[in-house]
């Protein structure tokens, strides 16, 4: 997995001396790897809410000691449910070791001797993180879709542009900082 984060940290540093200006080189990585990271989620949330769940309310049923349980979810939070997972494990990954990593080394900061140990305890940091932008994710769905009336795609991507700003400060200054 190293050597796949060096060569997304090349292709990212390549693109990197035009902006040099502008923003720092961690700043660019963020943006490249959030950025790579909000098409995926992007595109996952299209085809999933559009192909997988078809537009179609998802009824949940489970049993409980012999007690049967029916929730309905609307399906852009269903689809929301799928996305998540699997957006957050790609994200913490780019931005442990693509973003927030130690020039020639591939690790985060400070951990070249305890990068195992650090991990869990950044782990739990960058879900806390995310955990708001969720709660951000869920609100702001609700109100853009079931408010105001505005189609659940367009509506996931505007409400992904306040959480970009949310998720940058609380991975720098929280979850990568340094200790």
């Amino acid at each position: 997995m190293n050597k796949i984060a060096q060569i997304i940290t090349k292709i990212i540093d390549f693109f990197y001396p035009p902006f040099r200006k502008i923003m720092s080189e961690q700043l660019f990585r963020y943006a490249a790897c959030g950025g790579g990271n909000l098409v995926l989620d992007w595109v996952l949330y299209f085809l999933i809410y559009n192909f997988v769940i078809g537009h179609e309310i998802v009824n949940l049923q489970f049993e409980i000691l012999n007690h049967t349980f029916s929730q309905a979810i609307t399906p852009h939070i269903a689809t929301l449910c799928i996305v998540f997972p699997i957006t957050l494990l790609t994200g913490f990954w780019l931005q442990k070791f693509v973003t927030f990593q130690t020039p020639n080394t591939g690790e985060a900061p400070n951990l070249q001797t305890k990068t195992q140990s650090q991990t869990p305890r950044q782990l739990s940091r960058y879900i806390l993180i995310v955990l708001i932008n969720l709660a951000i994710n869920y609100f702001g769905l609700k109100l853009c879709v079931e408010i105001l009336g505005w189609y659940p795609t367009p509506s996931k991507m505007f409400i992904t542009l306040i959480t970009v700003a949310v998720s940058y400060l609380g991975q720098k200054h929280f979850t990568f900082a340094k200790q």
